[in-house]
């Protein structure tokens, strides 16, 4: 059913945008990520501590359609994203990875003439989940969840520069087992990207 979600909004902004003057090109930055807490499933106490923050990054391609409406445009994305978390668990720091792919469908609208607004829906899905405790086994994790992305960028010719804040909207854990005891990860997206982008 997510699955559908994901290819019904996808056809639709490429509806939206088939009939009108569409830009694309590629883009890359970083992402400073913060992930949640752990905690026991059994009694929703934290027992991983830290969540400390580590910047990560992503790289991809985007698609930029005007839309007959008030000026506003459609930018729908195709991003690969790598973000990172550290944790501390029995005293040992460990760092938390995992690699997604990222389809944001922002609406946006140029503002000054070089500036620009945007917000959409983002729909992401784990290509990888890395928890690298040694004392932990991996169980089973959501891959696929629906996110929310705001910001504002700038433009100079064909180079783009841009600030977003980015955070998960649906449920989305890891699963960890130690000595039969299930840990729960929050491993929601909540995070800023800075991004450069190329038009082509």
């Amino acid at each position: 059913m997510k699955k559908v979600i994901l290819v019904m909004f996808l056809a639709l902004g490429l509806s939206q945008v088939s009939n009108a003057q569409i830009n694309f090109g590629i883009k890359g930055g970083i992402n400073y990520n913060n992930n949640g807490d752990a905690t026991l499933s059994s009694t929703g106490n934290d027992i991983i501590n830290g969540a400390e923050s580590k910047s990560g990054f992503h790289a991809g391609v985007w698609f930029r359609g005007k839309l007959p409406i008030l000026g506003l445009y459609l930018r729908p994305e195709l991003v690969y994203t790598q973000v990172k978390s550290e944790y501390t668990y029995k005293s040992a720091a460990t760092d938390y990875d995992f690699k997604k792919l990222d389809v944001p469908v922002l609406l946006g609208k140029k503002v000054l003439g070089f500036g620009n607004v945007f917000i959409g829906p983002s729909f992401q899905y784990i290509i990888e989940d890395d928890f690298s405790f040694s004392d932990l086994s991996s169980d089973d994790f959501d891959k696929f969840s629906v996110g929310m992305q705001m910001g504002f960028g700038v433009e100079f010719g064909k180079v783009g520069l841009d600030v977003r804040w980015e955070r998960g909207l649906s449920d989305s854990e890891a699963r960890f087992t130690d000595n039969n005891t299930n840990i729960t990860v929050d491993n929601r997206t909540n995070q800023i990207i800075f991004g450069l982008s190329l038009q082509l």
